[in-house]
């Protein structure tokens, strides 16, 4: 009977510890958490901190499932250590065997450091399903909310504060939203959308002081010398990786979380990573990255569990992902962008009346990704990530008509 072990219980984890399971009825999987809720859906946080969704629903898979499946998970149980040359974990005082091992644990908000921040009742990150039900615990109390972070976090943030009613800023220090993928007319778009649902801008800046009363932030002043009051405050400030569990392992790690093949598998044999902690190199785009989205999740999940019971599955989907953008707009973006390589050839269309703006990015003449922003955007979509699989390289000529692609 093979036995394997997951830390980590998210999309990746879950979605591997289901197939090794499909593949195997009688294996053994024991997976370890450090929180204590089985598998939630994270794109669900946001609907869950407007209101628009319960609890329940976040939840995909619950203990019955787990039971279902002859899957063992042990919550809020944080892993103490990995012994590889032995291939056992400690985990509160007993050891667990494994033939392969799958760590996918993932990055943890990096807390912000602002005077006045640490410890104060009222300062937030939203990043699990706790900070989520505290979050929105004290929005039932608040009047003014402000967001920090040019982050997809920090939006989510700002938009869930204003759909909640609050008087809402958002604080960044760049020019723009996701400054190192969007132009600044993609940015004007943003900006557009977000004022149009009240939210109050403010760029270029950043936080120097949260002033406290009695444990309680109560406003913050900004480097340019703004004064916000406010009673809730979120930060959505990057992650760091949670790497820490596999040292002395001799597993590479770096500040970009677990270095790991195209098949998912460490240097050390045996032990493989995925989702957003794993830092692949993906033989489509052909480059080394790592990627923090629900869809690659899942997508490695899927190939590791082939890998982790001996297979040999290489990593070949395109990475995407696609999300609302306040009221007014959306996004989708799928491939490479300049958040990834500054060396990208860029191509761009907008379309004012219909708000909509397109950006394909090349690399030697090859398609590796793009951009749509805009309701009703997204057409073609499917037919630029075949061309970025393809791997084909284009005339330079042809590059601003493939931004009409619709098939």
């Amino acid at each position: 009977m093979k036995k394997y072990v997951i830390v980590g219980n998210g999309f990746a984890g879950t979605t591997a510890a289901e197939q090794l399971r499909k593949a195997d009825a009688e294996c053994s999987i024991t997976m370890f958490t450090d929180e204590p809720y089985t598998l939630y859906n994270r794109i669900a946080l946001p609907p869950l901190l407007r209101k628009q969704v319960t609890e329940q629903k976040v939840i995909i898979r619950d203990q019955a499932w787990h039971d279902k499946n002859s899957i063992t998970l042990l919550l809020e149980t944080p892993v103490d250590r990995i012994v590889a040359e032995e291939k056992y974990i400690l985990a509160a005082g007993k050891s667990y065997p494994y033939d392969a091992l799958l760590v996918a644990t993932g990055g943890r908000p990096n807390f912000p450091e602002f005077p006045g921040a640490p410890g104060a009742a009222n300062v937030y990150n939203f990043q699990y399903m706790s900070d989520t039900k505290a979050l929105s615990e004290q929005l039932e109390d608040s009047k003014a909310a402000v967001a920090v972070g040019g982050s997809f976090i920090a939006y989510e943030l700002a938009e869930a504060f204003a759909k909640r009613g609050m008087e809402t800023h958002w604080i960044m220090r760049g020019p723009r939203f996701l400054r190192r993928m969007l132009d600044e007319v993609a940015g004007e778009m943003v900006d557009h959308a977000a004022r149009e649902d009240g939210v109050h801008m403010h760029y270029n800046d950043n936080v120097k002081e949260m002033v406290r009363s009695n444990g309680v932030v109560t406003k913050v002043i900004t480097e340019n010398g703004t004064k916000i009051e406010g009673q809730c405050f979120g930060f959505g400030l990057g992650l760091a990786m949670n790497t820490e569990v596999l040292d002395g392992t001799g597993v590479e790690t770096t500040s970009n979380g677990i270095v790991c093949d195209d098949r998912l598998e460490t240097k050390v044999k045996g032990i493989f990573a995925a989702g957003d902690i794993a830092d692949f190199y993906d033989p489509i785009l052909e480059m080394r990255y790592r990627m923090g989205t629900w869809n690659n999740a899942g997508a490695h999940g899927k190939v590791v569990a082939i890998n982790m019971a001996g297979g040999d599955q290489r990593y070949h989907d395109v990475p995407e992902y696609s999300s609302m953008l306040f009221t007014e707009q959306t996004i989708t973006q799928f491939g490479l962008s300049p958040e990834y390589r500054q060396d990208l050839d860029t191509v761009t269309k907008v379309d004012t009346a219909a708000k909509h703006y397109r950006a394909l990015y090349f690399l030697k003449g090859r398609l590796v990704g793009g951009l749509l922003l805009g309701k009703g955007n997204r057409a073609g979509k499917r037919k630029y990530v075949e061309a970025i699989k393809g791997k084909v390289a284009y005339p330079e000529n042809e590059w601003k008509s493939m931004l009409d692609w619709t098939a």
